[in-house]
């Protein structure tokens, strides 16, 4: 699709085929129903302006799940066996948040709940492709925490992140009170999906058409690796920039020059901490979406957490649960031109000035959209054929 969008390695729009798909619904903790039902209105209007059906399973996960199983009289766990049952079953998961309050971080219900949970679903499903877009709205520019001639020259990159090995996924071991041990590992293959995947995405995005390659290659065996694969897959893109940067230059680069980046590929820990950092370049952590494609099934997800000191009020910005839904559209079932249509209608919303409250100044805040009334509204503003 034509830069500016979500999109990576998209064909141009065109009519699509009707589908009848099967898709997973962990909405989870926290704030995850509430912004979850609005992807699932929005989803459901798509199916009835092209034609296509989606059938919704709801499945539990984290806190909920632990409190489901636990009720009853199973042995409790954040990643339920059938849970996993139903997303093997299906055609693409669309998950919420995990997670509880911070002061109750260390009961039972809630200590590891969003490491058992995603950690879970990634291994099982070998989620290895995490795909994170970061773009400013120019008519929401004045929400980045940047000067404005810092983001002049428009932001729209995408962070490729590898999600199923690294630093993450190796050994973890307290050997003593005073020792401990992580152990980073990467093979040629783990890094060659990421990598081809992030060529691609350049070739399909616009007009950069630059893969940045973020590593330690100064310090690390692993980064050394990547660098090695990275050169040999680039033989075949000759129409595709590649540069290397080193993980620290990086963090810097996204604040001073966030506009010169295209598509960034990078290992696990490192596009963990770089992810977060863009992600508070548009203005709010709710604007985020992300995809995670595995082997066999694709899960999406917004890039916030759980929120539960804002769960219930109906106050919480669904963007991000929004677009992931249209990502999986593009992903799972290559309708381009449903993604297209949803992602338009979330701007047309946006750029009318319909805003939640993390939007909004703390003077405004009265004023702000609720969780459902923007769903409304998107349902309100999508397109059909």
């Amino acid at each position: 699709m034509a830069s500016g969008g979500y999109g990576a390695g998209a064909a141009a729009p065109v009519a699509s085929a009707k589908v009848d798909k099967k898709i997973s619904v962990l909405s989870g903790d926290g704030i995850g129903p509430e912004v979850v039902a609005e992807a699932l209105k929005v989803l459901k209007k798509v199916a009835e302006l092209y034609g296509h059906t989606f059938t919704f399973v709801e499945a539990k996960v984290g806190g909920a799940a632990w409190a489901a199983t636990e009720a009853a009289g199973e042995t409790p766990t954040h990643l339920p066996a059938a849970t996993i049952e139903t997303c093997a079953a299906s055609d693409a998961i669309l998950f919420g948040s995990v997670g509880g309050p911070v002061d109750h971080a260390q009961s039972p219900q809630w200590k590891d709940c969003e490491k058992n949970a995603l950690l879970g679903l990634r291994k099982r499903f070998n989620l290895a492709n995490n795909l994170r877009p970061c773009k400013i709205y120019p008519f929401l520019a004045d929400l980045c925490p940047l000067k404005p001639a810092l983001i002049e020259m428009g932001v729209d990159m995408l962070i490729i992140r590898e999600l199923v090995g690294g630093i993450y996924f190796g050994k973890h071991e307290r050997v003593s009170a005073d020792y401990a041990i992580d152990v980073m590992e990467y093979t040629r293959e783990g890094i060659e999906k990421p990598v081809k995947f992030a060529f691609e995405a350049a070739r399909g995005r616009g007009d950069k058409k630059k893969v940045t390659v973020v590593d330690k290659a100064n310090v690390l065996a692993t980064s050394v690796l990547w660098r090695e694969v990275a050169k040999e897959i680039a033989k075949g893109y000759p129409d595709i920039e590649l540069e290397f940067m080193y993980v620290d230059n990086a963090a810097m680069q996204i604040i001073q020059k966030p506009s010169a980046f295209d598509v960034i590929a990078t290992e696990n820990m490192f596009g963990d901490i770089l992810s977060d950092a863009a992600s508070v370049l548009p203005g709010s952590l709710g604007l985020m979406p992300s995809a995670s494609l595995g082997d066999t099934v694709h899960m999406y997800e917004p890039s916030g957490g759980s929120a539960p000191d804002i769960a219930g009020k109906n106050i919480a910005n669904p963007v991000g649960q929004i677009l992931s839904g249209a990502l999986m559209l593009r992903y799972s079932f290559n309708l381009e031109t449903e993604a297209s249509a949803i992602e338009a209608a979330v701007e047309t919303v946006l750029k009318a000035g319909t805003l939640t409250g993390d939007l909004k100044p703390a003077s405004e805040r009265d004023s702000a959209c609720s969780t459902s009334g923007f769903g409304d509204a998107v349902v309100a503003a999508l397109k059909g054929p």
